[in-house]
C-alpha cells in the first residue's frame, strides 16, 4: 500500500516537472519572439548589451533607440545625467558630461600654450594678474572652435544650457597646482566695457578634465544651507568635487533677468595632484 501511495506521488511530481520545464520553454520562445520583432522594428538600434568603461565608473551601452543617430552621439543622450543640486543659485551636475577623449583633447591643446591666469578690472574691463586667482591658462583661438571635437563640446553645452552657440565667448583651459586657488567671485560683469560685446553673462560651464585630485572643488557659499569640504576646510555653503568627465551648469542671472548675486563661487585650493578644467561663459547676445 505504502508502496503505492509512493508510485503516485512521485508519478505527480514528475507530471509538474515536466510541466514547469515545458512552460519555461515557451516563455523562452516567447521571449525570443519578442526580441526579433524587436529587432525588426528597430533594426539600427538593436545592440547586444556589453560592459564599457568609462574612466573610474561602469557604463552599459545595452539597446538604444537612438543607435547611429549623429545628433544624439554628439550629445552624449546614452550617458549625461543631470543632477539639480541647487535651485537657488540654479546649479546642474551634468555627470559624464564630457568623454575621456575630450577631456584629454583639451588637455593636450592647452598645455603649450599656458600663462598665468588674470582676472577682469572692474574699471578698464581688462586682464590684469591678481592675488585671487593663481592658475594657469589660456583661451582656444577662433580656428580651434572650428574644429569638430570642440563644435560637439559647444553644441551639447548649448542645447544644455539653452543659449546658442554664437552667444558663447571662447573656451577657456586651466591647470590648478598644488596650492592654487581661484577666490570666490561672480561671472557677471560689472564694468560697461565687457557689455559691448555679447552682453552680460548668463551661464557658465564648467568642465572637469582631469581625475586624481585631491582638493580642488568648486565652492559656491550662497548655494544650500549645510558645509562642505573645500581644500580640506569645512566651509559653509556647498562644494562640488572635480570629477573628470563631469561639468557644472551654473546661471549668473536669475529668472527675473537681473544678475544673481548668490552664484558668487570659487575654485578651493589644491592639496595634491593637478586640477584641469574647461570653462565655458555664455551671453545674452552673439559674441561676434
Amino acid at each position: 500500500m505504502a508502496a503505492s501511495k509512493m508510485r503516485i506521488v512521485f508519478g505527480l511530481l514528475t507530471f509538474v516537472t515536466i510541466g514547469m520545464i515545458i512552460g519555461a520553454l515557451f516563455q523562452l520562445a516567447f521571449l525570443r519572439r519578442l526580441e526579433d520583432s524587436y529587432g525588426t522594428e528597430f533594426p539600427l538600434s538593436r545592440r547586444l548589451y556589453q560592459s564599457r568603461n568609462f574612466g573610474n565608473r561602469q557604463l552599459s551601452t545595452g539597446v538604444l533607440p537612438w543607435a547611429n543617430d549623429k545628433e544624439a552621439e554628439t550629445l552624449r543622450f546614452r550617458y549625461i545625467k543631470p543632477e539639480i543640486i541647487s535651485w537657488s543659485p540654479r546649479i546642474i551636475l551634468l555627470h559624464n558630461f564630457l568623454s575621456i577623449e575630450e577631456c584629454d583633447y583639451l588637455v593636450a591643446i592647452a598645455k603649450p600654450r599656458l600663462q598665468i591666469s588674470t582676472v577682469v578690472d572692474t574699471k578698464t574691463g581688462k586682464g590684469i594678474k591678481s592675488d585671487v586667482r593663481t592658475s594657469s591658462g589660456m583661451f582656444l583661438s577662433p580656428e580651434e572652435r572650428m574644429y569638430p571635437m570642440v563644435q560637439a563640446i559647444e553644441k551639447r553645452i548649448s542645447v544644455y544650457s539653452q543659449v546658442p552657440v554664437e552667444n558663447g565667448e571662447l573656451i577657456q583651459v586651466l591647470r590648478y597646482e598644488k596650492n592654487q586657488f581661484y577666490r570666490p567671485h561672480h561671472d557677471y560683469f560689472s564694468d560697461t566695457f565687457n557689455l559691448k560685446r555679447g552682453g552680460q553673462r548668463v551661464a557658465t560651464v564648467l568642465m572637469y578634465l582631469s581625475d586624481n585630485v585631491e582638493g580642488g572643488e568648486t565652492y559656491f557659499p550662497m548655494a544650500g544651507s549645510g558645509e562642505c569640504s573645500c581644500g580640506g576646510k569645512i566651509m559653509k555653503g556647498l562644494c562640488v568635487k572635480p570629477l573628470k568627465g563631469d561639468a557644472v551648469l551654473f546661471w549668473s542671472m536669475g529668472l527675473d533677468g537681473q544678475s544673481d548675486p548668490k552664484s558668487i563661487h570659487g575654485g578651493c585650493e589644491v592639496l595634491s595632484g593637478e586640477k584641469w578644467s574647461a570653462t565655458k561663459w555664455m551671453r545674452q547676445s552673439a559674441t561676434s
